[in-house]
């Protein structure tokens, strides 16, 4: 579970750094980077910026949803008793 945290900090991060250079209709900070711009041509960058920014907020949502359900296995081996306190029996 820890790796998957960290893993999920270490996206976030980066996340937050690949929206940052991404070229807005204000600029954005994408305009620090015109040198970077010219080597590749700037349609190219710019899709590249955005397809990683896209798999990036994927991969958050995958590793979100599997530390979700790993975290609910450990709590269930821990706490076996804990799944079958949840239904009680009706009273007539």
């Amino acid at each position: 579970m820890i790796i998957v945290a960290i893993l999920v900090i270490i996206a976030s991060i980066a996340l937050g750094f690949f929206v940052l250079i991404q070229e807005s209709k204000g600029g954005g900070l994408a305009s620090s980077f015109a040198s970077s711009n010219q080597i590749m041509g700037v349609r190219r960058t710019t899709d590249l910026v955005e397809k990683i920014t896209w798999g990036l907020a994927i991969a958050i949502f995958v590793l979100c949803l599997a530390g979700a359900f790993i975290c609910k296995s450990e709590y269930q081996d821990a706490h076996p008793e804990a799944g079958q306190a949840t239904e009680q029996p009706a009273e007539e």
